[in-house]
């Protein structure tokens, strides 16, 4: 059977219709080049050339087979590319989950951006639930799970009281959350948000009560609108004063755990290229933006 030095071997002489002039193209002496146009004759069974001591020409067979040889060399530097590609993580497909509060944090679509700048041709599949990769808001609770995980924190961002504008409170530059005791709260249900639901009553805990939540959004960016209608106040990232909404105001917190934690999390035994050139990009985008 042929091999890729024969057509490549092939394709000199035809495009030159020399020997000669082949030979030096191919940077090798002419025997060798004659020996292995021979060789793929007859391993085709066919005569591809017309040659005598002054002219080469190609047969109405090696017309045909220069334009198969020319594809067939196309494919195999398309696959060799994509090969290469994919070892370096450029290509294939990539998982990625994230909670709805991370949508609204840099992190993500800084990350995206660059990635797809980086590694067009991967697809990546947005989640909600962890796959691949995602970007979580806490640690493993469990030791076995943080045994089972390779995890990079992103940023700790800062929590905000946002309150109704008419609270009494809400044009504070500040405020610890012991001066909010009384007021009613409205969350997500813990089990869409256990992160943030629980950081609620640890840090209401500390302050010294318990939170009274009256009501529930399904969607962090729902609590908005019960906070504008005098609902309770809500727990929200710092991220989240981008969603500007007629009567909500956002208030820092003074409490010294009032943060969330932001960080990618992937399983520590998978060492994907794919994967390992998103975690890259994720350390890039991180370094970029100043967080």
């Amino acid at each position: 059977m042929f091999d890729f030095r024969q057509l490549r071997y092939f394709i000199a002489v035809a495009e030159e219709l020399s020997f000669t002039r082949a030979a030096i193209r191919l940077h090798l002496s002419q025997p060798p080049l004659s020996q292995q146009i021979q060789a793929l004759e007859q391993d085709l069974g066919v005569r591809l050339l017309e040659r005598n001591k002054r002219n080469v020409a190609l047969t109405e067979p090696g017309r045909i087979f220069l334009e198969q040889a020319r594809q067939i060399l196309a494919k195999a530097d398309e696959a060799r590319s994509h090969v290469v590609a994919a070892a370096a993580g450029y290509s294939g497909q990539l998982r990625l989950a994230y909670t709805v509060s991370v949508s609204f944090h840099p992190a993500l679509p800084q990350t995206l951006l660059r990635y797809g700048q980086i590694a067009p041709n991967v697809l990546v599949q947005l989640s909600e639930m962890y796959t691949d990769v995602g970007f979580v808001r806490d640690e493993p609770i469990h030791a076995q799970d943080a045994r089972n995980l390779r995890l990079s924190v992103i940023d700790r961002e800062p929590l905000l009281l946002a309150m109704p504008t008419r609270h009494p409170l809400a044009n504070r530059s500040s405020l610890r959350l012991a001066e909010v005791a009384g007021d009613p709260f409205v969350s997500q249900p813990r089990e869409l948000a256990a992160t943030l639901y629980d950081r609620l009553v640890t840090l209401a805990t500390k302050a010294g009560f318990q939170p009274l939540i009256g009501q529930h959004a399904q969607q962090i960016n729902g609590l908005l609108a019960l906070v504008a209608a005098g609902l309770g106040l809500a727990l929200v990232p710092a991220t989240m004063r981008v969603v500007r909404l007629a009567g909500v105001s956002y208030v820092p917190l003074e409490d010294s755990d009032a943060y969330l934690l932001l960080a990618v999390a992937s399983r520590s035994d998978d060492h994907s290229p794919v994967l390992k050139q998103f975690l890259s990009t994720v350390t890039e985008s991180v370094i970029a933006s100043g967080l």
